[in-house]
């Protein structure tokens, strides 16, 4: 928790204290991840960290706070992707960016990834704010800008919601079960060298039908 002045304003975080912060935070991810929400514990996050518990607590009020702070920071990233689909462009093609967009953060971000998932399979009791406030809208937004191509026979007739759905299915599957992934393909097999492929094609089939 940041230290007060006198006066009671909040002083700026000294480097030795965001960096702290920071450790905390990159532990208490992979301990989510692994661990889930319920399962993680304060005594895993300050082992995975190389700190005290007592230095944990001096920087967060306890597990909540640590979780709730991952889930924002993760939110912004989220949805960039989706906000980045440009009415503008070439339907396909916006859409088959979406879907390599989705894929290239389930390869960069797979323990982010299982933390949002985590929290969704729980009912969200931390994040349903977030998503109400933040990602409803543009998941609304971006359906109707899907059904407008529809409309002006620039895609087949779908339902943008599912096709939404199917993509963060199609994508995310690699991050959420990667040991499985990792177990079924081997271990010398990329699998998102021969995802990459298979989902611009599968996706690039179904919007040219």
């Amino acid at each position: 928790m940041p230290e007060q002045s006198p006066k009671g304003v909040a002083k700026k975080p000294s480097r030795i204290q965001q960096r702290n912060r920071r450790v905390i935070l990159d532990a208490a991810l992979e301990v989510f991840s692994r661990h889930g929400y319920r399962g993680a514990t304060l005594d895993q996050i300050a082992a995975q960290a190389g700190l005290s518990k007592p230095n944990i607590l001096y920087y967060f009020s306890g597990k909540e706070e640590i979780h709730v702070t991952l889930l924002s920071q993760l939110m912004e990233n989220w949805l960039d992707p989706l906000v980045e689909m440009d009415p503008t462009g070439d339907p396909v093609e916006e859409i088959l960016g979406y879907v390599h967009r989705k894929l290239a953060m389930a390869q960069e971000f797979p323990s982010e990834s299982r933390l949002f998932a985590g929290e969704i399979l729980q009912g969200a009791p931390r994040m349903r704010p977030e998503l109400e406030t933040n990602l409803k809208p543009l998941f609304d937004e971006k359906c109707a800008l899907i059904q407008n191509w529809i409309d002006q026979g620039s895609l087949p007739p779908l339902d943008p919601r599912h096709l939404i759905f199917s993509i963060w299915a199609s994508t995310q599957h690699y991050a959420d079960f990667e040991t499985q992934v990792s177990l079924l393909l081997g271990a010398d097999d990329d699998p998102f060298a021969s995802a990459t492929a298979h989902l611009d094609t599968m996706f690039r089939r179904l919007l040219r039908a």
